[in-house]
């Protein structure tokens, strides 16, 4: 069963890392992302794919490599360092990026604008994975993920497309139809967000919302439609082949087992 599933990992430092590669390891899980976000960016970023590549060649890693994190100085140094990075990451066929252009975008240096640079580049062959905001117009008035989404994949550089996470099934299906349309001579990789409900996570989520993630009232009202919403979406994701991307934190046996158990209820 996870070998359908990719699970992120979140962790402070490379103890940490460790420890939840080991955890890992341990129960046959393979397919990790590593995100780019918090206090994962820049050098512990860097040396968490050094560790990895060094270490744990056993994984099938998806690095998020987000431009507004490691952007440093100006645009030239920082497309260089993701160049770089690139390269390194091309060594080991296990390894894929996610590229993001973070939760602020930098002008003239966001995922539109790194693929456009890209595409420029001679002797480089690579295939990325870009995200996904289904959300973005009905409920932020932002009108322009489709319009940056047909410039992306007209690079012919894309081979996934990941899903921010959402709860409103109806959109989702909408924008994905609309996806396929446009990519009809592409073949892609789906990938969905996932999160496992939980008390805390609404709690967490009613105290401090994140940035452009709809969550709707009655799932944050009660635990149980919560549930009801999430097993609906599991479904939709089985039917439609997008591989579900836990973002809940697994890294104990009860916690990794209630991830499977709910998983394997809704098959």
């Amino acid at each position: 069963m996870n070998n359908n599933i990719r699970f992120e990992l979140s962790f402070k430092n490379i103890s940490q890392l460790e420890n939840k590669l080991n955890f890992c390891k341990s129960n046959n899980i393979k397919n990790i992302n590593i995100p780019c976000k918090g206090l994962i960016k820049k050098d512990l970023f860097n040396s968490t794919f050094k560790y990895i590549t060094k270490n744990y060649n056993e994984f099938n890693v998806t690095y998020h490599y987000s431009l507004y994190h490691q952007y440093s100085e100006n645009k030239e140094i920082s497309y260089q360092d993701f160049l770089d990075f690139v390269k390194s990451s091309q060594t080991n066929k296990n390894y894929q990026i996610l590229l993001v252009s973070g939760s602020k975008k930098k002008k003239n240096f966001d995922s539109v604008d790194v693929l456009a640079y890209l595409k420029k580049e001679k002797n480089l062959k690579l295939k990325l994975g870009i995200a996904y905001n289904p959300y973005l117009k009905k409920y932020y008035n932002i009108f322009s993920e489709r319009e940056r989404f047909e410039r992306k994949i007209s690079t012919g550089l894309i081979n996934s497309i990941w899903f921010q996470y959402g709860t409103d099934i109806k959109v989702l299906q909408n924008e994905l139809t609309y996806l396929k349309k446009i990519a009809k001579d592409q073949k892609l990789n789906l990938f969905g967000s996932l999160f496992i409900p939980s008390k805390q996570f609404i709690a967490r989520f009613k105290f401090r919302p994140w940035k452009e993630v709809y969550i709707s009232e009655k799932c944050l009202f009660t635990l149980e439609k919560f549930f009801d919403f999430t097993r609906d979406l599991v479904s939709f994701y089985k039917n439609n082949n997008i591989t579900p991307v836990i973002e809940s934190d697994f890294s104990s046996s009860d916690k990794l087992d209630s991830v499977y158990s709910f998983l394997e209820n809704e098959r």
